[in-house]
């Protein structure tokens, strides 16, 4: 793949430690023309020690680019604003970068409780009322505790990857960290767009092999009624 060459669905190439499970739904590109990466290695790269010449690192880039955002519990209080305590933490643009990042950070299992933490398309913030976002909703997954961090890499890829069928709909996702349950949720644009809701609510499933009905809830209704916002969509 040429340096300048946008990652197309399926071809996000997967440079984590080899002890990761495989994702069915993202395969590896020029598999074989390169030996296999060490964890955080960047393909293209090459060890100067070793005698070889200095050369340009392969990078693959993203059709979008996408922001980690952090909300840390220790942070947060009852009194502030709800979102005011929520940092980006890096803005990534290539399937480099984004390993770089995940290789590194605390996984959904090993995150204090109260933590939140996104994904989102850059420039798009995980708020209500950013103006992307405002007319959405959710998809929500529900975990045990300690039991979501192979779905939220999963997660992640699928949407990096560009492998839904209508990922312009897609905001981003976040993993709530509580005291029994984890729970993930992918944040759509257009909540009456029931359609694309819901194929991106199916496709969710079958990318994480997640059996258990999930719900989706607009983001007006959560609004309004918090807690007894009901599902508009099921799947």
């Amino acid at each position: 793949m040429a340096a300048d060459e946008t990652v197309k669905p399926g071809t996000l190439e997967e440079q984590s430690n080899t002890n990761a499970a495989p994702n069915p739904n993202l395969r590896t590109v020029e598999e074989e023309e390169e030996d296999e990466l060490e964890e955080g290695e960047i393909a293209g790269g090459e060890d100067e020690s070793k005698g070889s010449s200095a050369t340009t690192a392969v990078t693959h880039p993203l059709e979008h680019s996408w922001t980690f955002w952090f909300d840390n519990p220790s942070a947060k209080s009852k009194q502030a604003a709800w979102g005011s305590s929520m940092r980006p933490i890096y803005t990534f643009s290539t399937v480099e970068g984004f390993w770089s990042v995940y290789n590194n950070i605390h996984h959904p299992g090993k995150l204090a409780v109260g933590a939140d933490f996104y994904c989102f398309k850059d420039k798009i913030e995980p708020k209500w009322e950013d103006p992307v976002c405002a007319n959405g909703g959710k998809w929500t997954l529900t975990f045990q505790r300690g039991k979501s961090d192979t779905c939220w890499l999963y997660t992640l890829l699928a949407m990096i990857g560009e492998q839904f069928d209508h990922g312009d709909e897609i905001c981003g996702a976040v993993v709530n960290v509580r005291n029994r349950q984890e729970k993930i949720s992918l944040w759509t644009k257009n909540a009456t767009n029931e359609a694309a809701q819901v194929s991106i609510g199916k496709q969710w499933k079958e990318f994480l092999d997640y059996n258990d009905n999930i719900g989706f809830i607009f983001h007006d209704d959560a609004k309004k009624l918090d807690r007894n916002a009901k599902n508009r969509y099921n799947t």
